[in-house]
């Protein structure tokens, strides 16, 4: 047995170390405190967040982060090219997706809590932390300008691929390569079950016809747990704690006011069975509107004012330009030694690994195309704004809440009426569908809308024959470089 109040106190991978090899119980106890709940608290790690406070995260959290697949989120932008408009906007990957597992922890053990019958175990309440922290492994340099920007511009023969399947790929490599399966199962996981579980967290249930069919097509988990696929990647309403934790964490670094609290969320959610798909679904209270409005407003605000904004975009553009002037000079050593570009490392995780924003600090002649264009950024000699036109929008047809596809993580702006933004759940604890007519008639109906931005010559001519109105128009010597 190992003595727990020796001078020479046993490091938790010694402790892991000797079970795994003998089997030995453990000796000693403090405060009262059985050994696995001694053990957690001692090996467990403190972070101080300017978002969350304290946290807390498990000993197995702690072995993830500290692998390079994790650590490389250090130095890949939260906000892409914001930062170069926002001067606060520094803020990574890496915080984010700390904060991401921390709420999700917070929101399964509170359906614990408070709905014992719905049976959540510690193996549930692991996965789905270990799902918040890895959701966004998958990052290219400056986020999604990588995916959305620069690998559909490079035109790839696959298509490429978006970050929540290569967040998948990256976790399986994460757990490969740094021989993580012994942790996963020491700390009472089931593999391969769970690890299936997990990647279909990050990535969420995409078809909703797949989960009304008989049998339960999608392992690790019974049907009656399918709630728990909402809590990192909601692709039933796109409310989710990866939401909860954007919100709160740009507003902040971007000096904007957040208005929706997602701890009184937390608070008042429960998990109903609705009679549609007789499946079980994450609702709130019907009073609880007001504060999913607030929820869309804000991310309404941030989509406006910083994601969208059309210096971020411009800069945005020129970033990815760069990237494809140097995407056949860049080599990056992947598995047994082959070289990928920029646009071939993401079939590759361990040349992924090594991909981040630090990319083009590189002093070889080929980039001197690829370092002129971020040279203009960094001067401020940017592409000029033309202008941006609004096209006729066709609004989508209400119903009710529980039946919605909007994607909670395209950053293109799409009609997103609130009326099926959120399951509802009345005073009595039976699910009732939230319609326009139920809510303040001061709210509007939509928290979205489509803009056309372009920065070509003949942008005149094509809205004229679109019936567009463009607003507003640089003077011609104003004009350089324009962006599209």
């Amino acid at each position: 047995p190992v003595d727990l109040f020796s001078p020479t106190y046993p490091a938790p991978d010694q402790v892991m170390s000797t079970l795994r090899r003998t089997g030995a119980g453990f000796t000693g106890t403090l405060l009262g405190h059985h050994w696995t709940e001694f053990m957690f608290y001692v090996f467990c790690q403190v972070f101080n967040d300017p978002i969350h406070g304290t946290v807390e995260l498990h000993p197995l959290l702690i072995k993830i982060i500290d692998t390079p697949q994790f650590q490389r989120l250090r130095n890949i932008k939260q906000l892409g090219g914001a930062y170069f408009v926002y001067p606060g906007a520094s803020h990574n990957r890496f915080e984010h997706s700390i904060g991401v597992g921390h709420l999700a922890g917070q929101l399964v053990e509170a359906l614990r809590t408070r709905q014992p019958e719905l049976d959540i175990n510690d193996r549930d309440v692991l996965c789905v932390k270990i799902a918040g922290l890895c959701h966004d492994l998958g990052h290219g340099p400056f986020s999604h300008l990588y995916d959305q920007m620069f690998i559909n511009r490079a035109k790839r023969p696959d298509g490429g691929k978006k970050h929540e399947e290569a967040s998948v790929e990256m976790f399986d490599h994460l757990v490969e390569s740094n021989n993580l399966e012994l942790e996963l199962e020491d700390h009472g996981l089931i593999l391969p079950d769970d690890m299936d579980f997990i990647k279909k967290l990050i990535g969420g249930l995409k078809d909703p016809k797949a989960v009304q069919v008989s049998p339960w097509p999608y392992c690790g988990r019974p049907k009656e747990k399918s709630f728990l696929f909402e809590i990192v990647a909601n692709k039933t309403n796109g409310i989710d704690v990866n939401k909860f934790d954007y919100f709160a964490r740009d507003c902040y670094h971007l000096g904007m006011q957040n208005n929706f609290d997602h701890l009184r969320f937390i608070q008042f959610a429960r998990v109903i069975k609705v009679k549609k798909d007789e499946l079980n679904h994450i609702c709130c209270r019907d009073k609880e509107v007001g504060n999913l409005y607030d929820m869309f407003y804000t991310r309404n605000c941030l989509h406006r004012r910083a994601y969208q904004h059309k210096v971020n975009k411009i800069i945005e553009y020129m970033i990815a330009e760069a990237f494809l002037k140097a995407d056949n000079h860049i080599k990056i050593e992947g598995s047994g030694g082959k070289e990928f570009t920029l646009s071939t490392a993401i079939g590759d995780k361990e040349a992924y690994t090594k991909l981040t924003g630090l990319v083009i600090n590189s002093p070889s002649v080929e980039l001197a195309e690829a370092k002129k264009i971020l040279e203009r950024i960094i001067s401020r000699d940017h592409y000029r704004f033309l202008g941006e036109t609004k096209p006729r929008q066709v609004l989508t047809r209400e119903k009710p809440v529980t039946q919605h596809s909007t994607s909670p993580e395209t950053r293109s702006e799409l009609n997103q009426p609130l009326c099926k933004a959120a399951s509802v759940m009345s005073l009595f604890s039976t699910l009732c569908c939230c319609h326009s007519c139920q809510v303040s008639k001061l709210l509007p109906a939509c928290f979205s809308e489509q803009l056309i931005r372009a920065a070509r010559r003949h942008l005149i001519k094509w809205c004229e024959d679109k019936g567009f109105l463009l607003y507003p128009l640089a003077p011609s010597h104003k004009t350089k470089e324009l962006a599209s």
